[in-house]
């Protein structure tokens, strides 16, 4: 699942940050797809969680599905966030994981972490901290996490077979993997996997379902779950190849294999 089609990787970049710059800054702005609270309801959060996290990082979320009932998360682990923007996914977590857990949110867009950390201060998530970096390439020792999480995120990355090791890398035998993505039935055209705007759009970089599970059981997870998401993009370019390719969204946990 490595990307082999001609994708600058530098423009890829810089066209992500400037699409998540401005969802941060401006989150009632124009974009591919749907965000904000509306969104998060109709993903499947409960009302009464997203009371519980800053309405500012809630108002900047742009993920494709719901995994927390996935995850099962307690009270006590350390969990880690791959991708994670203005930080709801994280405050979520955080309510989870209670005082005595730690919730590490990971981004590699300056604008999103400095709203996250602004609203962490202001919210006094103790328990909560942002770092920049890339999914590909984590600056965490091995079997640092309980669960990794990531909303959105990975069909972003030009390696998910380098996401998907170093996830398992950071976990502790028998951590879990819950995420949501995007992905497709049908192998995406040259031409739409070298648009940065598509990619940004999280649709020119959507694996194969069947790859994109496959890269995952090959990183030494056992999948145990999977569901698709009620999640659609809003421009007509978005729709359009949603409709031809079969482009979805989906929520699964894999569990890392223990070892014994």
């Amino acid at each position: 699942m490595t990307t082999t089609t001609a994708i600058d990787r530098i423009e890829l970049e810089a066209k992500v940050k400037q699409v998540y710059r401005a969802v941060a800054q401006d989150p009632a702005g124009k974009y591919h797809f749907k965000m904000g609270r509306d969104l998060a309801e109709q993903l499947g959060y409960p009302p009464g969680l997203l009371d519980q996290v800053p309405s500012s990082a809630v108002d900047s979320f742009a993920g494709v599905g719901y995994f927390f009932d996935l995850a099962d998360l307690v009270p006590g682990e350390k969990v880690l966030d791959l991708g994670s923007g203005s930080g709801m996914d994280v405050f979520v977590a955080a309510v989870s994981v209670g005082s005595g857990g730690q919730v590490v949110g990971l981004d590699m867009t300056e604008e999103q972490l400095d709203k996250a950390e602004s609203l962490r201060k202001q919210a006094g998530f103790n328990q909560v901290s942002f770092t920049r970096g890339h999914i590909e390439q984590l600056a965490f020792p091995d079997g640092s996490f309980d669960c990794v999480i990531s909303n959105g995120v990975i069909n972003l990355s030009a390696d998910k077979p380098a996401v998907f090791t170093e996830a398992s890398r950071v976990l502790r035998a028998g951590g879990r993997l819950a995420i949501a993505d995007i992905v497709t039935r049908k192998p995406l055209t040259d031409r739409i996997v070298c648009n940065t705007d598509l990619w940004a759009a999280c649709i020119g970089g959507a694996a194969l379902a069947d790859d994109y599970q496959q890269a995952i059981v090959d990183n030494g997870f056992d999948l145990q779950r999977l569901r698709r998401n009620d999640y659609e993009f809003l421009s007509d370019s978005a729709r359009a190849a949603t409709a031809k390719y079969g482009v979805m969204s989906l929520s699964l946990l894999a569990r890392l294999h223990s070892g014994e």
